[in-house]
């Protein structure tokens, strides 16, 4: 972890690639029109961030935020709140549809603008989500990708295929947030498939059933959640995917390429790439969280300061943690 420091304001990370991290003195953030300052409590990581942390990023990264607004004299000062990624603009046609994760004149927190792994950062008042009291604070960023974007997939899916059996490829944050979501919307028997014994075992401690790639060849289940990003795990959901069912890519890499089996090729089946959550989604999830606090707590193994940041990566990376927490202050 390298240390340097560029003036006075917020202690921030800088993702300078290799897996290395700098913990630098930034400027405070800067406010736009109606925009306040949230005050970092917890900020999940996420594997999306692999990329920025092997390749640099210009701006601090992390996109799982939960804070408190800090505006003294309003009404929004020490208010509890997550922070909805895209700066949605709110009168495009994307937005007027309820589909705010669409917009096409969205920034993305933590990407094009300075993120959470940090001690504070600015927010557009219209990304703030109230979390209510009685959501603990460590859980409170599963409302973002864990449950939020998993959950949107899922109900994306219900569309097309009635509840029943489904296979979940990848046992990390999001493919395990697919298990517990999938549970709570009364899909099963939930099958996994997953390479890494930790994540394995963890997920058959959530009650589901660990398939070889060979046995999630033969299944043929009405849905299959893709949460690798891999293209052996795009290549087996296509494959094991029953005829007429779904197959959800929630899994994210830069590019993507599969051979066309016979398998894949002769049958009928819906394709289905999902990316984020509407913010009319959030209501629901919030009750998904609420009913089962116990299980998804079980997600959250472990947490960091700012100092501790690119050792936790590490952990993470190797597959040792399944939702580890960044808490800068």
């Amino acid at each position: 972890m390298l240390h340097c420091r560029q003036g006075d304001g917020v202690r921030a990370a800088r993702f300078l690639g290799d897996g290395r991290i700098s913990i630098i003195d930034a400027a405070a953030p800067v406010l736009g029109p109606d925009e306040v300052i949230v005050d970092v409590a917890a900020c999940a990581l996420c594997g999306s961030d692999f990329r920025p942390l092997q390749q640099g990023w210009p701006l601090t990264p992390g996109h799982e935020i939960f804070g408190h607004v800090r505006a003294p004299g309003t009404a929004d000062h020490g208010r509890r709140v997550l922070v909805y990624i895209p700066t949605f603009c709110g009168q495009c046609v994307q937005c007027v549809a309820g589909r705010t994760h669409l917009c096409p004149h969205a920034e993305l927190l933590g990407w094009q603008r300075p993120g959470g792994y940090a001690q504070s950062l600015a927010v557009p008042r219209r990304c703030l989500l109230a979390v209510p009291d009685d959501i603990p604070d460590r859980l409170a960023p599963l409302l973002l990708d864990v449950i939020g974007t998993t959950a949107h997939g899922i109900r994306q899916a219900a569309r097309v295929v009635q509840p029943g059996a489904a296979l979940v490829i990848g046992a990390g944050p999001i493919g395990l947030g697919s298990l517990l979501v999938l549970q709570a919307l009364q899909w099963g028997p939930i099958f996994v498939c997953e390479p890494n014994p930790q994540r394995a075992a963890f997920a058959a401690s959530l009650s589901a059933t660990v398939l070889t790639a060979k046995q999630a060849e033969a299944l043929q289940v009405p849905l299959v959640i893709e949460a690798s990003g891999k293209d052996a795990g795009r290549a087996l959901a296509l494959t094991a995917v029953a005829q007429e069912g779904a197959a959800v890519q929630l899994g994210e890499s830069d590019q993507w390429s599969i051979s066309e089996t016979r398998a894949i090729r002769r049958k009928d089946y819906f394709l289905i790439r999902s990316f984020y959550f509407p913010l009319s989604d959030y209501a629901a999830n919030i009750k998904i969280l609420r009913a089962n606090l116990s299980q998804f707590e079980k997600l959250v193994d472990a947490t960091a300061d700012l100092d501790g940041l690119e050792t936790l990566f590490a952990a993470f990376a190797r597959g040792e943690r399944i939702k580890p927490l960044l808490c800068p202050t």
